[in-house]
């Protein structure tokens, strides 16, 4: 039986976020081949956090900058090690090469940190991102990362793109795998209907500064201009419901029943608050990756209005599942357009549908993703001798990181024994 081992960076919500839910995917994925999954994480557990146990996967606490770790994998020897982000295989990595340096390691990117951080930086200034905003620290982190692994999961089409032609990285490391979704069967008869549905909705994880970002814009612009709307065309009081894990104090600040804008916090069932809801709004404004809120969207058959940063790499080449606007004013008025106009809110649903069934089918993927690993495994030796960059700095960033990891290990033990209390 093959023995696959996670490193989760956080231990996985997939009621939570996207990330959660997409390692959770990776899970089951393997576990429908027979694999034996094992999940390890340094995080500290979570309110919202999925019942591994329950799953069937062996879980493991491990502690950073400790050998205990060392012991831990070698006992394991796992044929396939899973980073979850590249600030795991930064960490990790020398430790699994050296231990058990026939497993294949993959690292899972989620998105690619720096294309959010450039973005981010961007946003923040107030203008455009340049080609100069991806030459950060980040990257050269990132980059390294998936250089120094045998193969790379990226979630993004346009991600492998911006990889091969910017950064140089072959096309043989990298695997696109995006969310991995039951699709079968797929379409709008067990749904709730257009008369049925009332109220716009917007969700995600306030820990995300993406996400935070888009509450903000919708609070301060955009909600403003849908009421605007609304009131011109005498259409009924609607009202927007926002959802997301771990909501700080400013954000449940912005709650405001007088004017429709209701923050409720935590959802035990994002499916269900989505698919009662009329419009999903999501205007975001920087990210990378693929966005779960739109994937929810699609499956609920709840049209979207989104920006094109949310629609990247999530259309299969079809028309999209809502309208796609990037200034405030076009963002209000297609909301309100699709919100009471039923022919094209049905047009945009069998389209959110249509992109789902083609980019999304779990079962397609999952044979995709389990036959590029064991051709990876079949092919190990030869694909590391073909990565020479990867060797290189492999070489370089595991002895730094293996000293400096066995600096901080030896201080902790030196301040244990002078503070046994």
């Amino acid at each position: 039986m093959t023995t696959i081992l996670i490193i989760g960076y956080v231990w996985p919500e997939p009621n939570s976020s996207a990330a959660g839910a997409r390692i959770t995917q990776l899970i089951e994925c393997f576990q429908e081949q027979g694999w034996n999954v094992h999940f390890a994480s340094a995080a500290a557990p979570t309110e919202h956090m999925v019942d591994l146990d329950a799953m069937g996967v062996a879980i493991q606490n491990i502690l950073i900058n400790d050998a205990s770790f060392d012991q831990y994998v070698h006992d394991l020897q796992p044929d396939i090690v899973v980073f979850d982000r590249f600030v795991s295989e930064e960490q990790y990595g020398w430790r699994v090469e050296k231990q058990c340096s026939d497993a294949l390691r993959v690292l899972d990117s989620e998105d690619l940190h720096c294309l959010r951080d450039a973005r981010h930086k961007a946003h923040r200034q107030n203008r455009a991102m340049e080609d100069a905003d991806l030459n950060s620290e980040m990257a050269l982190r990132e980059v390294a990362a998936i250089f120094r692994s045998d193969l790379s999961l990226m979630i993004s089409d346009y991600e492998i793109q911006l990889l091969t032609e910017r950064f140089s990285v072959p096309v043989t490391l990298l695997h696109h795998c995006p969310f991995m979704l039951d699709v079968e069967g797929l379409d709008n008869s067990d749904l709730p209907t257009f008369e049925q549905r009332q109220h716009f909705v917007s969700i995600g994880n306030f820990r995300h500064a993406p996400n935070w970002d888009a509450v903000l814009f919708l609070k301060q612009t955009i909600w403003p201009l849908i009421q605007k709307e609304l009131a011109r065309k005498q259409l009924p009081n609607a009202e927007l419901h926002i959802y997301g894990a771990y909501p700080p104090p400013k954000a449940t600040a912005l709650h405001n029943e007088r004017d429709g804008f209701l923050v409720k916090g935590w959802a035990e069932d994002a499916f269900h608050v989505v698919r009662n809801a009329r419009i999903n709004l999501a205007p975001l404004r920087f990210g990378a990756g693929i966005k779960g809120k739109l994937a929810d969207g699609m499956l609920c058959g709840t049209p979207s209005i989104t920006t094109g940063i949310g629609t990247e790499s999530m259309t299969a080449g079809l028309p999209w599942g809502g309208e796609i606007a990037n200034d405030p004013e076009r963002f209000a008025e297609a909301a309100v357009r699709l919100y009471q106009d039923q022919s094209s809110w049905l047009s945009a649903q069998q389209n959110g549908l249509a992109i789902a069934r083609q980019l999304f089918d779990k079962q397609r993927l999952h044979s995709e993703l389990t036959d590029i690993l064991e051709q990876a495994m079949t092919e190990r030796e030869q694909r590391r001798q073909g990565n020479f960059i990867g060797a290189m700095l492999r070489h370089h960033h595991h002895r730094s990181t293996q000293f400096m990891g066995q600096w901080i290990e030896a201080k902790n033990r030196l301040a244990e024994r002078q503070n046994p209390n």
